[in-house]
């Protein structure tokens, strides 16, 4: 790892901790030439995962987007934060392990879907009438009906 201050290339390692997060590591250097210490954070570095649309643009992958759909289905419903939490961390999980470059949009959606029907269903009925884009008022229907079959 090169100095900071001087741009030497031997520095050592005096202390390794997890960071906050423990997504990452926190290491203390110090530096063989000019004795200074400094941070430096080590991080898995993974694959950009690709998210193709239902119009065929991709964007980069963006788990914000699938906490905010969830929050958006669970809006005013009895659902914990933990929750919709632990639901983000399941479905990222689940997509990673695709180990795929790119993934449609739609994939994820029945993720969140599936996720949703488990924790609440009125948030899951939410959720589909936009992912789905009911057209009128048969289409709500008939979701219902699958929901009340089950």
């Amino acid at each position: 790892m090169k100095c900071p201050y001087c741009s030497n290339l031997d520095t050592r390692v005096v202390d390794s901790r997890p960071a906050e997060d423990g997504a990452a590591i926190r290491r203390r250097r110090s530096c063989d030439a000019c004795g200074k210490r400094f941070t430096t954070y080590e991080k898995v570095e993974t694959i950009p995962l690709i998210i193709i649309k239902k119009d065929n643009t991709r964007e980069q992958y963006n788990r914000r987007k699938i906490e905010n759909g969830i929050i958006r289905a669970c809006y005013k419903r009895p659902v914990p934060a933990e929750e919709i939490e632990r639901m983000a961390d399941k479905i990222e999980t689940m997509v990673f392990s695709l180990e795929e470059k790119e993934i449609p949009s739609s994939v994820v959606g029945e993720m969140v879907m599936d996720g949703l029907k488990d924790l609440d269903e009125v948030a899951y009925v939410r959720f589909a009438s936009v992912y789905r884009e009911f057209k009128d008022v048969n289409t709500f229907m008939d979701e219902l009906k699958k929901i009340l079959d089950q």
